[in-house]
């Protein structure tokens, strides 16, 4: 099969460019930030075990309800189909591309070829438009270069690999329902909605909840790592390119209160933007401090990341209070 052109969204987060690119092949052309915001996609958990060298941070809500929530509010028609044979996997996939679909794929990255330092994490998505009898050629993040390609085996390998956030080879597809939206509506109800959830977390480890515990619990993780500097320096990088913590997908959110207040000129999305304006800021102030923290060890630093913290758990919970009831 001869490897065709894409338009593809260039994104920074690989659900939304996954799921914008495939929503760019029906003609829905949004920026990443309106896509996140629109799939109520704003969130935080914090997830550690015994098993985990250090915890995880998440910064979203959790894998696969962003696109769920995202096709609902535009109105198009969202399958999404799992199996646990590899073979059916592929040969599924392999039917949609040759019918002219673009198909989103979750998988777990560290098999793919063309990451540099790769790592275990199967909530990670990407997009595929094409394939030839070695290589299949992909949509992924900005930061993987967009138009990639990996071989079939390790595609193979990273759809079927097992573990936390794993799905039994996952695929997608977007098809237009024939309705349209109103943008301004759709708009309203995405903040509202997910304003809501977040303010009523169903466990402590999620939501402003979420980000209080983490104040406690990184002084826990000081105190019993063996690899520090490792440690929060890989974290620190994670949050702040990654999304996972805060840094990327609090920018992602703030842009999308922007871009929606120029839209629709109402007074509290503005508000709120200028609000994830210091909210951002803080969540990169944590990565920055954490970064000193690896190289130095100093408590100094940890307890300026607690205190900060501690403070963004109240700033979010005041925001998102506001938008709960516009």
């Amino acid at each position: 099969m001869r490897v065709k052109s894409i338009d593809y969204l260039d994104g920074m987060h690989c659900e939304t460019t996954a799921t914008g690119t495939l929503l760019r092949q029906i003609g829905i052309h949004l920026s990443e930030p309106m896509l996140f915001g629109l799939g109520q996609g704003l969130g935080f958990i914090i997830w550690n075990m015994k098993t985990m060298d250090f915890p995880f941070l998440g910064g979203r809500i959790k894998t696969d309800f962003l696109t769920e929530n995202l096709s609902r509010n535009l109105n198009v028609t969202l399958t999404v189909n799992q199996t646990g044979s590899i073979s059916k996997a592929w040969h599924e996939v392999k039917n949609l591309l040759d019918g002219g679909n673009v198909v989103g794929l979750k998988l777990d990255c560290y098999h793919l070829e063309y990451f540099s330092n790769p790592f275990h994490f199967a909530g990670h998505y990407c997009a595929i438009f094409d394939y030839d009898d070695t290589y299949a050629y992909l949509i992924d993040t900005a930061q993987q270069c967009g138009w990639v390609r990996t071989s079939l085996k390790s595609l193979a390998l990273a759809r079927s690999e097992k573990g936390p956030m794993s799905s039994k080879n996952l695929y997608y597809i977007i098809q237009t329902s024939g309705g349209g939206i109103v943008l301004k509506d759709t708009i309203l109800r995405a903040v509202k909605n997910n304003a809501k959830d977040y303010i009523n977390p169903p466990i402590k480890n999620i939501g402003y909840k979420g980000i209080h515990k983490t104040a406690s619990e990184i002084i826990k993780w000081f105190d019993k790592s063996s690899n520090i500097e490792g440690e929060f320096n890989a974290l620190a990088n994670i949050m702040e390119r990654g999304g996972t913590g805060g840094a990327l997908f609090r920018n992602m959110y703030r842009d999308f209160l922007k871009e929606s207040f120029d839209i629709i000129n109402f007074q509290p999305i503005g508000e709120a933007y200028h609000e994830f304006v210091d909210i951002a800021r803080l969540w990169t102030e944590v990565s920055q401090l954490f970064i000193k923290i690896s190289k130095t060890q100093d408590r100094i630093f940890l307890q300026n990341a607690v205190e900060i913290l501690e403070l963004l758990s109240e700033k979010e919970k005041k925001t998102m209070e506001k938008l709960s009831s516009i």
